[in-house]
């Protein structure tokens, strides 16, 4: 089968491509929404409404994008990634300007009924406008300092929009994503320690510039003791229903926590609490057994890949998808400040499902055309 640069042919046909769909990881998905679906459905007293039934709904439509981003050649993938980063860059600046503010946070844009919270998109684009960045460049050129420079700069412009909302969460997750994929594109390691020095030595001004509730998350971190009945708590709450749920759970619609309102925020950043105050640690197991099997499947991608944009792409979606599930959990046990981070597919959010969805879709893109012959653009 011949192949041109520009345009490499599709894997023998449309039967074919359907085919190389990673059906398994669908399921998976499928699975894990699933649970979102059961736990929103407990967290609103054993009622559909107002999470549950949006929440499948939302996935039954993303699942459909997700199939149809698959589908799509990633040479035109290549071809959007600056546009889709500038836009996304658009829409952060335009919430620091006419955003709705909600909790103390300026974090979403209102447009007609819908409303949406651009630093999700943003976690995408990074991804991709680096993947795009990192295939136009030669091994030898990756690992040079000055050719890092750009790429860092467009992690950093996203990381500071986002600052400005106020969202640690999500500017968190854009530079550990972004320095993930700076690694395997073949950054230096000495370049990381550098930056790891640099990052400590701006602590004290970071600290100075953090908002106070964001102070009072970190101190309530290092000592949970400290205000039990204030800023510490919605974890002192969030361990009180990990604990009590013990090894198989109190049982299907049966958690006092979530249901008395002890639990704040149970259908967002603290579901995977309210599934597990009822479900247990066998449950807990299970549904990170589930986001597990995606990581697997991620690399695996990864490593089959022919192409420079494949493979980056897919591992930096893997990235994403491993720093959403560590940080949530890690953060509702205690174990990381509280930064307002969702469990993808069980969280309620529109814009968070359809952005982890798209995402996947580019994942499952990378198996269908994992021969496909790319140009070597930035």
């Amino acid at each position: 089968m011949s192949t041109t640069a520009l345009d490499a042919p599709a894997p023998v046909g449309f039967a074919e491509r359907i085919w190389r769909i990673n059906w398994g990881l669908a399921l998976v998905l499928t699975a894990i929404a699933g649970v979102g679906v059961l736990a929103l459905y407990s967290a609103a007293g054993g009622r559909f409404e107002p999470w549950a039934a949006r929440h499948a709904v939302r996935y039954g439509s993303a699942f459909v994008l997700m199939l149809v981003v698959a589908l799509v050649h990633p040479k035109v993938w290549l071809a959007l990634a600056w546009p889709i980063y500038i836009v996304s860059l658009a829409l952060l600046v335009a919430v620091d300007v006419i955003g709705k503010i909600g909790m103390g946070a300026q974090r979403w844009l209102v447009i007609g009924p819908m409303q949406i919270q651009p630093s999700e998109i943003a976690k995408v684009a990074v991804i991709l406008v680096l993947a795009r960045y990192y295939h136009g460049l030669r091994k030898e050129q990756a690992a040079q300092f000055l050719y890092t420079l750009p790429p860092l700069m467009m992690i950093l412009v996203v990381v500071g929009l986002v600052m400005v909302q106020p969202d640690l969460g999500t500017a968190m997750m854009v530079l550990m994503a972004g320095g993930a994929l700076l690694f395997v594109a073949g950054v230096r390691i000495w370049m990381f320690l550098v930056a790891g020095v640099g990052a400590v030595a701006c602590l004290p001004i970071a600290w100075s510039l953090m908002h106070e509730y964001q102070r009072k998350r970190v101190l309530t971190f290092l000592d949970p003791d400290r205000d039990p009945l204030g800023a510490g708590y919605h974890i002192t709450q969030s361990k009180i229903a990990i604990g009590s749920g013990g090894l198989f759970g109190k049982g299907f619609l049966k958690g006092t926590q979530s249901s008395l309102n002890f639990l704040p925020e149970k259908q967002t950043d603290f579901i995977f609490t309210t599934f597990v105050e009822e479900w247990g640690m066998v449950g807990a197991f299970v549904l990170l057994a589930l986001f597990t099997l995606v990581l697997v499947w991620g690399f695996s991608i990864a490593f089959r890949s022919q192409h420079h944009f494949g493979r980056l792409l897919a591992l930096g979606v893997t990235a994403m998808m491993f720093l959403y599930v560590f940080i949530n959990s890690a953060m509702v046990m205690g174990l990381l400040p509280v930064v307002g981070v969702p469990l993808p597919l069980v969280s309620n959010g529109g814009t968070a499902m359809v952005s982890v969805m798209f995402a996947c879709g580019l994942l499952i893109g990378v198996n269908v055309y994992r021969d496909a012959q790319l140009p070597r653009t930035r």
